[in-house]
């Protein structure tokens, strides 16, 4: 009887647990395709059709572009630095490892609104000082971006160096291997998981950040977060439901692909830990 009691509770949680995460994109998509709703948000839809679909502005798509090539490129850049540093933690001979992983998570403990001012002053600096202009430009978003995104390759690298590869680094030279073969065969495929993890979890913050992308946003076009969020700062457009739609079907797509291509089951929980 008690078994029963505790896997009814069981399905409870979990069946409440996914409609909490659910329900809010299914309102956020069954309000997308409501043609009557033309200044205020309506759901269940009454008059379903695709005509914010077909009306969305240019801007919407050069928005998403913008983000989706910034989010690409600072998980890149994060994960080659986060990788590097986090093998250096593991590996290297310097006293104060511990201090070092703290330096590396350290932008993920100053609110991201601090780190908008931050860049956005150093831009200006860049600018008088040097005449350098990055404010608003494509690598201005990317090395801000880089900034708060390199915490989450470290991590995610740092929890696949286990001992069990020093171990059979080692047993790798003692076979005669030189360094860039074990590099090469041992060490690069087992950390590829954290690699992945990294890259995935940099690309998601990057692409959905808006306070630190909205200092350093001039003219257009701007990531596509801080494009809604300056529409719907002063009024309703149905076509931001159009959009939002539109990248939860991407991001679902990216996820299953990641899934396909590395096993997310594998190398998000310890990940997650080490985060």
């Amino acid at each position: 009887m008690k078994e029963t009691r505790s896997r009814i509770l069981i399905l409870a949680g979990a069946i409440f647990a996914y409609a909490f995460l659910l329900l809010p994109l299914l309102v956020v998509i069954g309000a997308s395709l409501d043609s009557g709703a033309q200044a205020y948000f309506r759901f269940p839809p009454q008059e379903i059709s695709l005509r914010w679909y077909v009306e969305l502005p240019a801007k919407y798509w050069a928005s998403l572009g913008l983000s989706f090539a910034v989010a690409f490129m600072a998980g890149a850049l994060a994960v080659a630095v986060g990788g590097l540093a986090a093998l250096g933690i593991a590996r290297g001979s310097l006293r104060g490892s511990v201090a070092l992983e703290t330096y590396f998570r350290f932008p993920l403990q100053v609110p991201f609104v601090v780190s908008g001012i931050v860049f956005l002053q150093f831009y200006y600096l860049l600018l008088d000082n040097f005449g350098i202009k990055l404010l608003g430009s494509f690598w201005a978003y990317v090395i801000a971006h880089t900034f708060f995104c390199i915490p989450y390759a470290v991590g995610a690298v740092g929890s696949v160096m286990t001992r069990d590869l020093e171990r059979t680094e080692n047993a790798a030279r003692i076979a005669g291997a030189t360094e860039p073969r074990v590099l090469r065969r041992i060490t690069l495929p087992a950390l590829k998981p954290g690699l992945f993890a990294g890259f995935f979890f940099a690309f998601i913050v990057s692409f959905g950040d808006v306070p630190v992308s909205v200092f350093l946003a001039t003219g257009a076009p701007v990531p596509l977060p801080v494009e809604i969020f300056q529409t719907l700062q002063f009024d309703f457009d149905p076509r931001v439901l159009a959009i939002s739609t539109i990248v939860v079907i991407l991001s679902s797509a990216f996820i299953v692909g990641m899934q396909r291509l590395i096993g997310l089951d594998l190398v998000l929980p310890g990940s997650a830990r080490a985060l």
